[in-house]
């Protein structure tokens, strides 16, 4: 899934365009509920060192909120992980590239419902 892709769903489906809080990470896109203002996805661009893979490559990563034991059993190394700067225990972080957008609709779907 492209960046492009994921904005244009998370817009399509849930109404919401994106805030870019930092001036210092200005391709980090923040999704919030509108009436509670809470997070249901961060679109960060990180080094791919940062989730222990072997390189130094500059990846976007998708970190959503899902059930604690879905923390425990879907990182895979690969295209899921324990979520990168936040909770671990109730965030994933999901790497665009290498994960079916289909896959990532239902991960959005359930992290908004987590946080109405």
């Amino acid at each position: 899934m492209t960046r492009e892709e994921l904005l244009k769903h998370i817009h399509t489906k849930f109404k919401i365009t994106p805030d870019f809080p930092w001036k210092t990470y200005p391709n980090f896109a923040v999704f919030r509920h509108k009436s509670n203002e809470k997070w249901f996805a961060l679109l960060i661009d990180i080094n791919a060192s940062k989730l222990g893979l072997d390189s130094e490559e500059i990846i976007e990563v998708l970190n959503i909120k899902c059930e604690p034991e879905l923390t425990k059993l879907l990182p895979n190394g690969k295209n899921i992980f324990t979520a990168y700067h936040m909770n671990k225990n109730n965030w994933l972080s999901i790497r665009l590239d290498s994960t079916k957008g289909a896959m990532i609709h239902d991960f959005l779907d359930d992290s908004f419902e987590l946080t109405k």
